[in-house]
């Protein structure tokens, strides 16, 4: 049996008749960049994320780049970021002019340490991204009460977390701004690249808009240096359709994890811990594996793919060699990056291909 890691053309199947339909209504209407079906979309999922204001940006590391932009951080400013993340949440600080500040993960969530940021603060601190690795939030509240004490702006890197929940509320909402991602394997994904920016702050949500489009007040009117950086009409319209099915598509996923932890619980593998306080989407089901290799191998001649979410940390890319970072510098980051592989996982994922993963894991820990 072949199971994939993601089944894209299955959801696409399911809303085919909806996105063509969309695809048709943006042909013909002659509107294909910062038109109706975009301030529709902005309007509809800002309302999603419990927030104020949404603006769509071209990807999920722009919308990064552009909230610390319109915050006005560069050049000589420290931003708190999560040692262990995709490396897009340090390039979006590199990217302003800034310094990226690593700060080591809880070891059981993943997520960034409440209890290690308060040693990264120094004078030159400006913000705190806080990234909500693999669709479950981290601990907001500890957070934010540090960032109020030290007069930082927070964060959030919700890239992962369409939909999840902290305490009942909806990420996007949680900090001074978000970015998201709509890459075509997110929870949320576009038929190709997209992003947004969420906030609660509307003269925020403006110097975003005019950031991404140029610095336009009006247009060939540039009142700040800008980019180019839009969510275009026909992603808008797509994401449109697929926002109406997030929250079932969601519910599956929650269902795949549940089976998992309940099939895996007895199993040589290290399984993820949810806080109680948090709701999260399942973007992905990480496990922590010591014989890893060998044992996605084992997967693969099963049929079963898997992927590594991520194999080599921030600090030890060739692209942050120049900080002189070294191996050792942050060890549980390091740690977990030896370890993790994540488990197929989708809103498509049938039951019978759940069974053949976790029974095919489970042989391997009793054969091999």
């Amino acid at each position: 049996m072949k199971v994939p890691f993601l089944d894209l053309k299955a959801a696409h199947r399911e809303v085919d008749a909806e996105l063509d339909s969309a695809f048709r209504r943006v042909k013909e209407s002659g509107r294909y960049v910062l038109g109706p079906e975009l301030e529709a979309f902005e309007g509809e999922f800002a309302a999603y994320c419990q927030a104020r204001h949404c603006v769509g940006v071209s990807n999920g590391l722009d919308a990064l780049h552009l909230i610390l932009r319109a915050m006005n951080i560069g050049e000589h400013d420290e931003v708190i970021v999560p040692a262990h993340t995709f490396i897009a949440t340090w390039l979006a600080v590199s990217y302003a002019g800034a310094r990226p500040v690593p700060v080591e993960p809880d070891p059981r969530t993943y997520n960034i340490d409440p209890k290690r940021i308060e040693e990264a603060i120094t004078p030159r601190s400006r913000a705190i991204i806080v990234v909500h690795l693999y669709g479950q939030p981290a601990d907001m509240d500890p957070i934010n009460s540090i960032a109020a004490r030290y007069g930082l702006k927070v964060i959030e890197d919700a890239a992962q977390a369409h939909g999840a929940l902290y305490n009942g509320r909806r990420v996007g909402g949680l900090g001074d701004a978000a970015a998201f991602s709509f890459y075509p394997g997110k929870n949320l994904g576009a038929l190709g690249d997209g992003g947004a920016v969420v906030t609660n702050d509307p003269e925020f949500a403006k110097k975003v808009a005019f950031l991404r489009n140029y610095g336009f007040r009006t247009k060939y009117f540039s009142g700040i240096r800008g980019f180019n950086a839009r969510l275009d009409e026909v992603q808008a319209a797509f994401l449109r359709v697929k926002l109406l099915k997030l929250d079932h598509w969601n519910t599956h996923r929650e269902r795949i994890a549940e089976f998992y932890l309940m099939r895996l619980s007895e199993g040589s593998c290290f399984l993820p811990f949810v806080p109680e306080w948090v709701d999260p989407v399942w973007h992905l089901f990480v496990i922590r594996v010591p014989r890893r290799e060998e044992f996605q191998e084992y997967l693969r001649r099963s049929g079963i793919e898997t992927l590594i979410h991520y194999p080599v940390p921030p600090h030890l890319a060739d692209a942050y060699a120049d900080a002189k970072w070294k191996r050792g510098d942050f060890p549980i980051t390091e740690s977990i990056c030896r370890e993790v592989l994540s488990l197929p996982i989708g809103p498509h994922m049938s039951e019978g291909a759940v069974d053949h993963v976790t029974d095919s894991i489970w042989e391997f820990f009793h054969d091999v």
